[in-house]
């Protein structure tokens, strides 16, 4: 797995790519953590080279929307290949964190 950070309008835009699976998952909680400790409250991001996501990157996800949403910030994800967002629309976390189709899509939910 790789990730890209990059600021956009005062959000922060992670980009992901690779497998988010039980080896890497550690490293992407460890990165969001530390972005939302250091003070980001608006976080989007773009999972276009997305191979494949676990359970344990799911519990990242949903770790991280409830800490934004704590600190009064947002968690906004996009960019999705169609097998991928399947699995976010099977396991209810459409419910929970916005999809949506485009980058600029997602900056817009988190504001």
């Amino acid at each position: 797995m790789d990730m890209e950070d990059r600021k956009e309008n005062g959000r922060l835009v992670i980009r992901v790519s690779g497998r988010l699976d039980s080896a890497t998952a550690p490293r992407f909680e460890e990165r969001l953590m530390a972005a939302i400790s250091g003070g980001e409250k608006r976080i989007a991001v773009n999972f276009e080279s997305l191979e494949y996501i676990s359970s344990a990157g799911l519990r990242v996800l949903l770790k991280a929307a409830r800490e934004l949403k704590t600190a009064g910030g947002g968690l906004a994800l996009c960019c999705m290949r169609d097998y991928i967002r399947e699995v976010f629309d099977l396991s209810g976390f459409v419910a929970i964190i916005p999809v949506v189709a485009t980058e600029g899509e997602a900056l817009n939910k988190i504001g």
